[in-house]
């Protein structure tokens, strides 16, 4: 056995001056990767309607959704609670009239955009995400 410190063992001296250079700065991660994903969703969703607004498909006052819902992408990429509320609202209705196109016109691409949703309603509800919101 020998008096050697071994490198890391924690025993380094605190001279004030003479201290090693620090670390690079580590990269900032996303904490919640799934909210961007989450997000983008919704900017999809909000892109949609605007298409369908400008084909004719559905009426101007649809508009007012998509506005909602880039506000609910952007709000949620910065975090903000408002933006988390609007987001889970949306999912939920969006949620309903899924399901209910499904039990209407039984279509399977209804009841899987539906599932969809509530996944990302499920997801959202968890407590690890609202902590991380401000």
């Amino acid at each position: 056995m020998s008096n050697e410190e071994e490198p890391g063992s924690g025993h380094e001296e605190s001279g004030g001056a003479e201290a090693l250079p620090a670390a690079p700065p580590e990269r900032q991660q996303v904490r919640l990767p799934a909210v961007m994903v989450i997000a983008l969703y919704m900017f999809l969703l909000a892109g949609m309607n605007v298409v369908n607004v400008a084909k004719g498909l559905a009426r101007p006052p649809y508009l007012i959704f998509s506005a909602a819902f880039f506000a609910a992408a952007g709000g949620l990429l910065l975090l903000f609670r408002w933006a988390w509320t609007l987001t889970l609202a949306a999912v939920v209705l969006l949620s309903g009239l899924f399901f209910y196109r499904f039990s209407a016109q039984h279509d399977l691409g209804s009841i899987m955009q539906g599932g969809l949703n509530l996944v990302i309603f499920f997801y959202l509800v968890r407590p690890e995400v609202r902590a991380n919101l401000r």
